[in-house]
């Protein structure tokens, strides 16, 4: 989606439409980032926006990162997220692959309380696998900061869809 609009004449409802799934389930970001109107340019906007949520504390960071779908087994998906998982042939995995993509979810959900979060967009299902199968042996202060820097990673690309500004 292009927005052919001037970010800083978007009414509020126009705003969270386009911006609210940025981060996943998460409009108040968009939300708070709309009050920060006017935006000199696009990449102002995106600096305001990931800012907002790098100063989250560690509970909200947390609260955002249980709120990204688990990998390849989740049916109720954002549209965002179903794109990129499609994207990423998770929708084509064979028994083998479910089978280990459900008990990978299962173990580092047990480990971290967190679902594991990778940005998909560019990887394929044998990548995103590679990636859990490394990442699940992580300690928890790597993981929770690798994660956070995964969800920033995703809203770029969204952003970027959104944007076109990368």
């Amino acid at each position: 989606m292009k927005i052919t609009k001037d970010l800083n004449t978007l009414t509020k409802n126009e705003f969270i439409t386009i911006f609210g799934s940025i981060f996943e389930k998460s409009e108040w970001i968009a939300n708070e980032t709309f009050k920060l109107k006017p935006f000199k340019n696009s990449k102002d906007l995106v600096d305001k926006m990931i800012n907002i949520y790098d100063s989250c504390s560690v509970d909200k960071i947390l609260k955002i990162l249980n709120l990204h779908p688990k990998l390849a087994i989740e049916k109720k998906l954002s549209s965002f997220s179903s794109k990129e998982q499609t994207g990423a042939e998770l929708d084509k995995c064979s028994n083998e692959e479910l089978i280990e993509f459900n008990k990978l979810n299962f173990d580092y959900e047990k480990k971290f309380k967190f679902p594991f979060i990778i940005a998909v967009k560019r990887k394929n299902k044998d990548q995103i696998l590679e990636n859990f199968r490394i990442r699940i042996k992580n300690n928890y202060e790597e993981e929770f900061q690798e994660a956070k820097k995964q969800v920033t990673k995703i809203a770029l690309f969204r952003l970027n869809e959104i944007l076109e500004i990368y």
